[in-house]
């Protein structure tokens, strides 16, 4: 049974920096595409960032050039290091997993998610 368990939020200031890790576990991680995926209040869960099978990488153009994904698979973990963060990037964030070689940024997409860990950042 695939599961995905994500840990690192928390609360920061403008400009801070978190780092994510998701736990996976029943499935191997270098074989499937990995994505975080946020949602803040109100608004539709939306793609952060994705990793390939071949550690190819999408981001969304809202966290280009201060988030980074990245995936240790003898650890089958999965990162998400975030800097210069801003109040628009508080939401809850989630890890999800799917088993392709097609690796995009499309919620729609991915069957396994986590259940989530809060980011706040406050101003």
């Amino acid at each position: 049974q695939v599961q995905l368990v994500e840990s690192g939020g928390g609360s920061v200031q403008t400009g801070g920096s978190l780092t994510l890790s998701c736990a996976a576990s029943g499935y191997t991680a270098r074989n499937y595409c990995m994505g975080w995926f946020r949602q803040a209040p109100g608004k539709e869960r939306e793609g952060v960032a994705v990793i390939g099978r071949d550690r190819t990488t999408s981001y969304a153009d809202s966290v280009k050039g201060r988030f980074t994904i990245s995936k240790d698979n003898a650890k089958n973990t999965l990162y998400l290091q975030m800097n210069s963060l801003n109040p628009e990037d508080t939401a809850i964030y989630y890890c999800a997993a799917r088993y392709s070689i097609s690796c995009l940024l499309q919620v729609g997409d991915f069957g396994y998610w986590g259940q989530g860990t809060q980011v706040t950042v406050s101003s």
